[in-house]
């Protein structure tokens, strides 16, 4: 694998997966960072083959020299939670809960008052002034993710961030666009009227995706719509951090006991089930469907306690028209896990996407999904107290 950063020369339009129609008063979302079959359409579109692609990414590097990825969202600022199962001094260890999803998370019973931010001396007024000015970073350098692979733990300092260091490496600029009445000073009553997010990134930051192909760079190629532009360069500096970072992770996973696995691109986890009607039907939800959950009533226990996650993020793209090959035509939309989820695993299981045996040949849609980095985990092993 190669490793190159993707640099905007100006901003970017990324239009998230809601239809779009420039009417009356039509707004344009935008999405950020780019989804795989984005990046994808932009080296194709750059090579003018339809190539297989393997991507990893993509991810936000700093300078061309770090990487950054999502925060955990096991997390609330800097205290942990885990689930309840795992912490027998949890006084919500015996609560009611419905068997048929994880188990809730809670802060660990072992958590010390001065490992809060707040002080069990401060006043409820002081309490919330202290919160309001903690500053949390949204995204976390590769030191402090290989040293969470390591330890189990993240640091309280390595949470907060310094008054110069952005929430988000981009900001979004919102633009509307107008369509006067010819030979008036008036906007048309019909289609005259549309707004839209444009990105632009911060300066020092770019985008790092690693490839199966040797481009020669630098060149720009087209990403977004409006035929905005980005520079493709190599930047092989990042391909050790992610090598420490796959050896950490790979040793864990092969270790017994509780796991967390932590996700760093949009996890795509669809599964086809059999309607009322005989009609079939793809599901999606937050969590791979081959993990089954370790609570259930039944024989046929899984490995599953608990799940952190947040809104489901909405990927729209296109597949080949049968009538015309050359044409394509609109996908169902998919909605995949938020960067950041973590599971928490009572022990290590591998998914359906990273297998090579039988059971990996009826799941090619997984991989395929796999291929273009999307569901790909970092393994923490889970260290009490």
């Amino acid at each position: 694998m190669h490793w190159y950063t993707l640099t905007p020369l100006d901003v970017i339009l990324l239009r998230d997966a809601k239809p779009f129609m420039p009417n009356e008063r039509a707004w344009a979302g935008s999405v950020f960072p780019p989804n795989g079959h984005a990046i994808a359409g932009a080296l194709r579109g750059l090579s003018g083959q339809k190539d297989q692609l393997k991507i990893i990414g993509p991810f936000f590097c700093f300078k061309n020299e770090t990487l950054y990825f999502p925060r955990p969202l096991g997390f609330v600022d800097s205290k942990p939670l885990i689930p309840v199962d795992w912490d027998q001094s949890n006084a919500l260890r015996h609560a009611l809960s419905d068997s048929s999803k994880p188990r809730p998370l809670a802060k660990p019973s072992w958590l010390k008052p001065g490992d809060d931010e707040q002080s069990h001396n401060l006043s409820s007024q002081e309490s919330a002034k202290s919160s309001q000015v903690a500053k949390y970073r949204q995204y976390l350098p590769y030191k402090v993710i290989l040293e969470y692979l390591e330890t189990g733990k993240i640091k309280k300092e390595d949470w907060q961030r310094s008054p110069d260091e952005p929430e988000k490496p981009w900001s979004v600029e919102t633009r509307s666009h107008n369509s006067i009445e010819p030979g008036t000073r008036q906007v048309k009553d019909s289609d005259g009227y549309f707004v839209e997010n444009a990105i632009r990134m911060h300066s020092n930051w770019s985008l790092a995706i690693a490839l199966d192909q040797d481009i020669p760079t630098p060149v720009t190629l087209r990403l977004g719509g409006e035929g905005h532009r980005v520079i493709l360069e190599r930047c092989d500096f990042l391909k050790e951090q992610w090598e420490a970072l796959q050896t950490e992770s790979k040793d864990n996973f092969k270790k017994d006991g509780q796991a967390i696995a932590y996700l760093i691109t949009p996890g795509v986890f669809e599964y086809p089930q059999k309607l009322k009607n005989g009609r079939i039907q793809s599901v999606c939800r937050a969590w791979p469907w081959e993990w089954k959950l370790a609570h259930l009533n039944s024989t046929d226990l899984g490995s599953l306690v608990s799940v952190a996650t947040a809104q489901a993020t909405p990927i729209s793209c296109r597949i080949k028209d049968k009538n015309d090959d050359k044409k394509s035509i609109p996908a169902p939309q998919v909605f995949a896990a938020p960067v950041g989820s973590q599971y928490y695993l009572n022990k290590p299981q591998i998914l359906y996407q990273d297998q090579e045996d039988e059971r990996a040949k009826n799941n090619m849609k997984a991989q395929r999904w796999r291929q273009l980095g999307y569901s790909e985990l970092l393994w923490i092993n889970f260290k009490e107290n």
